[in-house]
């Protein structure tokens, strides 16, 4: 099992979330987030001053799947989500030892 994590930008969370429910995916977990990479935040003007908005708004997609899915789920992420402009976001996918449902107690691939 692998856990595949999502940054991208909050107007792409809705063609994410039908792409992924497309191929299957319908469990995930959507947090709002801020941060930087490259882009390094952007100045604005407020009432005449500047200033600089470090930390962008951001989403952050979390899932769980088979690792036969990976490929096919990360792909469909960036399909999804590429504007091809700077701060599209990043893909992470990372290893899961153990999943428990808490209602039920079961475990690995029959609590996901």
């Amino acid at each position: 099992m692998k856990r595949v994590e999502a940054v991208i930008k909050p107007f792409k969370l809705e063609d994410v979330k039908d792409a992924l429910a497309e191929i299957g995916i319908t469990g995930m977990t959507v947090s709002e987030v801020k941060g930087y990479g490259r882009q390094k935040g952007h100045s604005e003007l407020y009432r005449g001053a500047e200033y600089v908005v470090d930390f962008l708004p951001k989403i952050k997609m979390e899932m769980v799947v088979n690792d036969e899915s990976v490929e096919q789920v990360t792909s469909t992420i960036v399909e999804a989500a590429r504007t091809g402009k700077i701060g599209d976001g990043k893909i992470f996918v990372s290893d899961i030892e153990q999943i428990i449902r808490i209602r039920t107690g079961e475990t690995d691939t029959e609590a996901v």
